[in-house]
């Protein structure tokens, strides 16, 4: 009887000590801000119109998840799926938007956010290309957002 009993407080012990320890996902803030785009650009599959931006990306895993908002003009959005990330130097320059210009339009490469600790990379056709970069300013986090 004493063994059941053992086998059972040990149980509840690896169990409460399982529920008790954070998952990486909700330890990490969702990265937050802002930018402006001066003129349309493709990103993905989709074109973005010129305008006020709102981004927020999350990491889930080995995919992320980048939402627009759109905070200028007509209200719209947008949702990518993100694949190909790398770690950033946080001490480097500011965020920026890289953006490739092609014969059917400007297409975002990149997006750097080095006070997050990472850079985005989003597919481009390919073609013989201009770079541009765009500066994107973050906001910082509100507290009632």
């Amino acid at each position: 009887m004493t063994t059941i009993r053992k086998f059972v407080y040990a149980t509840l012990l690896v169990l409460s000590a399982l529920s008790f320890t954070p998952t990486l996902a909700s330890a990490q803030e969702p990265a937050r801000g802002q930018f402006t785009l001066p003129h349309d650009v493709h990103w993905q599959n989709a074109v973005v119109p010129a305008g006020d931006y709102r981004f927020s990306f999350e990491a889930d895993g080995a995919m992320g998840r980048l939402t627009l908002s759109r905070i200028s003009g007509p209200r719209g959005g947008f949702i990518f799926l993100v694949s190909n990330t790398d770690e950033a130097n946080p001490s480097s320059d500011l965020s920026r938007l890289v953006l490739e210009t092609i014969p059917g339009g400007s297409y975002v490469t990149t997006m750097q956010l080095p006070e997050f600790g990472m850079t985005l990379h989003f597919p481009v056709p390919s073609h013989a290309t201009e770079r541009q970069i765009a500066k994107a300013g973050t906001a910082a986090l509100a507290s009632g957002q």
